[in-house]
């Protein structure tokens, strides 16, 4: 079990006609669920982020061929096209939440098109999606310094709990960033496990608070579809992607030094 490596596929939008702010991230309708299709003629088994993370926790053994499915920052397409199609085959999924874009009283007006509601939120969890955390307003949380980030997180944790009566135990990061700063405070905020990006598959031996995810968007075909759940030759896949991190991690250190530089000025 120490080696068991398992797909965990991040969406965004399930549209079609999503926003520009969306769109590369997003997915058609048609091509969610037929994406569910492949997922159940292959076998696999869907499983939530909590019971991934509470397998490799104990010892428990995962069932066969586990995939996870997980949605970030709570679109209105994910219970208006997705929910049928998981629905279809019976399959869970993981949604994480920004509670400052969800449409309510919390509204910060940051949503990238139409969000979710929280009767939908309801919806969606009573159907057996997820629900976790992902910030509150979606920040770069490694930017942000100590009181800004235990805010985020807290502010999240509570609203969540607050509307659906439970208190969420997984989360994921905003644009996949993180840090041994931001996880610690994720972990003592009481997440019991968290996801990035990073665009491989999951491992037990990332730890709990590091697990990573492949992302799913417009451009995925078929076949790429496919390479994704089976875990083939994802370093092709993602091979742009990846170049495209490294520069930017070195642009965003250099940013976050000269903001420390500045408040230690002040």
């Amino acid at each position: 079990m120490a080696d068991e490596r398992v797909p965990i596929l991040m969406y965004h939008s399930v549209a079609a006609d999503p926003s520009d702010a969306t769109r590369a991230l997003s997915v058609t309708p048609q091509a969610f669920a037929e994406q569910m299709a492949v997922i159940a003629a292959r076998g696999l088994t869907p499983v939530d982020t909590a019971e991934l993370a509470a397998c490799w926790r104990t010892g428990r053994p995962l069932p066969a061929r586990p995939v996870l499915i997980t949605f970030d920052d709570g679109y209105e397409g994910v219970h208006r096209h997705a929910l049928p199609a998981l629905a279809e085959h019976g399959f869970p999924a993981t949604l994480f939440v920004s509670t400052g874009w969800l449409r309510g009283p919390y509204d910060t007006g940051g949503g990238l098109d139409t969000m979710l509601d929280w009767d939908q939120v309801r919806e969606l969890a009573a159907a057996g999606v997820e629900i976790g955390g992902h910030s509150h307003s979606h920040p770069q949380l490694d930017q942000l310094d100590d009181r800004r980030l235990r805010s985020e997180l807290i502010l999240c944790k509570e609203i969540v709990s607050d509307h659906l009566g439970r208190v969420p135990t997984s989360f994921a990061y905003p644009y996949g960033y993180s840090s041994r700063r931001v996880r610690e405070a994720v972990r003592e905020t009481g997440y019991a496990q968290a996801l990035a990006v990073g665009n491989g598959l999951a491992r037990r031996a990332q730890g709990p608070y590091a697990l990573r995810r492949v992302t799913v968007r417009r451009s995925t075909d078929a076949a790429e579809f496919e390479r994704l759940v089976d875990g083939r030759d994802l370093t092709r896949v993602f091979v742009r992607d990846r170049a495209l991190t490294k520069g930017y991690a070195v642009v965003r250190r250099t940013r976050h030094a000269r903001r420390l530089a500045a408040h230690v000025r002040r």
